[in-house]
């Protein structure tokens, strides 16, 4: 995963209030609401590619298996 970089942004008031509602709504921080506009912004502009991310299952074993 990339490093993450801080970046002061100074917002308009109004727009900042309605990225938070929108980031409500989605269950994420402004700031990852930004990052995800942003993402989706160069995304469609043909900017960056997005590679899907690939989720794995986790097989938990009993304890019964285990030999001693």
């Amino acid at each position: 995963m990339a490093k993450k970089k801080a970046y002061p942004l100074r917002i308009n008031e109004d727009i900042l209030l309605a990225i938070q509602r929108w980031a409500d709504d989605e269950l994420r921080s402004a700031n990852a609401q930004i990052e995800y506009i942003l993402r989706q912004s160069l995304v469609k502009s043909g900017r960056v590619k997005l590679f899907e991310k690939v989720i794995t299952e986790v097989v938990e074993t009993n304890s019964d298996d285990k030999k001693p």
